[in-house]
């Protein structure tokens, strides 16, 4: 699913309106009115009270069209206008008289003594600002939105946070509505994706108000959000008369004193992702650990405590290396040497991606379309530190442009750069927040490429499918409990996931459908 910015989003409005042959008002109402339903079908009558409050441009008529709605069908409504000053959209002002007409006058709050009294068991939609805003809210804009905040009452969105920015970062923290839950229209914001942005977007989901489908189709953008239907189609059937031989031969590097299982739990993610053959490379002391704990796969073995030769014989289809290697100065030297006489496609994790970052003549040597897998941290000692989520974004395409990198930066929605553009993932909970997570993802991806998966294929699929396991585990086990071993158990039940015919529906359409 592609994600647009606030520009795109404006031109596919006026786009549909002139197609369609409707006004703005019509598209407001198409809106607003999916926004009721969504609210209405989860209420079913009830009478919590719900206090709406509008701004005066095109999102606060938004608020109006739904308040109306919620007026009509009986429930507990309280609407407000934040009376700034005299700047009304005629989209607002044509609703804002609808709602007369019903005999409701909304109330206009010009000073903090206007507030309502809300308790935190009640509803506040926030309709005050979309996705225009450039500038942080000020006096009693800046005012509703502490008070909102400060309510604890469930906080229901409308297209965008008030107060928060759609394209650069938040300057004013105290200005942005923490939403409990926002639906947006159409798209996905990519505000929503970055980690700084997560006290205001706890969740949301997409709302599919039938813009202009050939605008969309059109439209460019270097942002997408990874969702099931787009990695079913990613995957490769097996063959009948397939043997293990079909399915590549993944050689996994890696490992130090007292760091083995890291190469154990990578090595038995490769298989169980389904590579047909598997050698762990090791040091000496993990020979006996590695044989015993994944007696599937091959061992080869290099100096006693640490990787000083890569010396391996195996003729590898793919390298997984980085996981436990540590960073001493043999080992680094025999990294090196690795990278300069490699043929294979790599998948690099951890201490691999430091020593890159300590040696960054050697991006040079990877092979295009290389994979490195790092968490923020090992990110940022490659590309050096950002001020923003936004800078980080900016530094995670440009580093995977120059070298020709796969680039899969871990996170709440892990961002896959390839090609300039980056894939968000959708899949995934605070589960994967544990010892090993990063080893399994690694062995999962180069287990992928060994079955000829393309390498931006088995990132993505790869991506996909270790944080389904997560989702999935949580039918037996929970955040704290969750292991890096439950992942890989858990994935066989990720790929039968991905291959059930009965997709679910989106969010979107699920809202359509009520």
């Amino acid at each position: 699913m592609k994600i647009l910015t606030a520009k795109q989003l404006y031109e596919a409005d006026q786009i549909t309106i002139k197609k369609g042959n409707i006004t703005s008002v019509d598209l407001m109402e198409r809106a607003a009115t999916l926004c009721f339903q969504w609210i209405h079908n989860r209420l079913q009558g009830n009478s919590v009270p719900i206090h709406v409050f509008c701004g005066t441009g095109n999102n606060g008529g938004d608020g109006l069209v739904i308040a109306r709605h919620l007026k009509k069908y009986g429930y507990h409504v309280n609407t407000y206008v934040i009376n700034c000053n005299n700047k009304r959209t005629e989209e607002f002002l044509e609703n804002y008289e609808h709602l007369k007409e019903m005999g409701v006058w909304p109330e206009m709050i010009t000073c903090t003594s206007e507030f309502p009294d809300v308790s935190e068991n009640d509803m506040i939609v926030d309709a005050i600002f979309g996705l225009g805003l450039s500038r942080n809210p000020e006096g009693i804009l800046k005012e509703t939105i502490q008070f909102i905040n400060g309510t604890n009452a469930y906080v229901l969105s409308i297209d965008f946070p008030s107060g928060l920015f759609a394209d650069k970062p938040v300057t004013d923290k105290d200005s942005v509505i923490k939403a409990y839950h926002i639906l947006t229209f159409q798209t996905p914001k990519l505000a929503f994706l970055l980690p700084d942005n997560q006290d205001y977007a706890t969740s949301w989901e997409v709302v599919d108000i039938g813009l202009d489908a050939d605008y969309l189709a059109a439209a460019e953008t270097h942002f997408y959000l990874t969702q099931k239907n787009d990695v079913v189609r990613l995957y490769q059937f097996r063959d009948k008369f397939s043997h293990k031989g079909n399915y590549g031969h993944a050689l996994i590097i890696g490992g130090s004193f007292g760091k083995i299982g890291a190469v154990s739990l990578a090595s038995r993610a490769a298989l169980t992702a389904g590579s047909g053959l598997v050698t762990a490379y090791v040091p000496k002391c993990g020979y006996q650990i590695v044989q015993t704990s994944v007696p599937e796969i091959m061992v080869e073995v290099d100096a006693e405590n640490q990787l000083q030769y890569f010396n391996s014989k195996v003729a590898s289809t793919v390298i997984g290396i980085g996981v436990g290697m540590g960073t001493h100065t043999k080992t680094a030297a025999g990294f090196q040497q690795l990278l300069q006489e490699n043929k294979v496609p790599l998948v690099i994790d951890a201490d691999g991606i430091n020593l890159l970052a300590k040696n960054k003549k050697w991006l040079k040597l990877l092979p295009e379309n290389t994979v490195l897998t790092p968490h923020p941290k090992e990110f940022e000692r490659l590309a050096g530190a950002w001020k923003n989520d936004y800078e980080k974004l900016e530094k995670l395409q440009k580093l995977s442009k120059k070298y020709k990198l796969i680039i899969v930066l871990k996170g709440a929605y892990t961002a896959i750069a390839y090609q300039g553009n980056i894939y968000f993932n959708t899949t995934g909970n605070p589960a994967l927040a544990t010892a090993g997570s990063g080893d399994v993802l690694t062995g999962i991806i180069t287990g992928l490429i060994a079955q000829q998966y393309t390498p931006f294929h088995a990132a993505v699929l790869g991506v996909y499918l270790h944080g389904r396991t997560a989702d999935l585990a949580m039918n037996t086990v929970t955040y704290e409990t969750f292991t890096a071993s439950d992942c890989i158990r858990f994935l066989s039940d990720a790929f039968r996931d991905l291959l059930r015919k009965d997709i679910p529906k989106t969010p979107s359409e699920e809202t359509q459908k009520e």
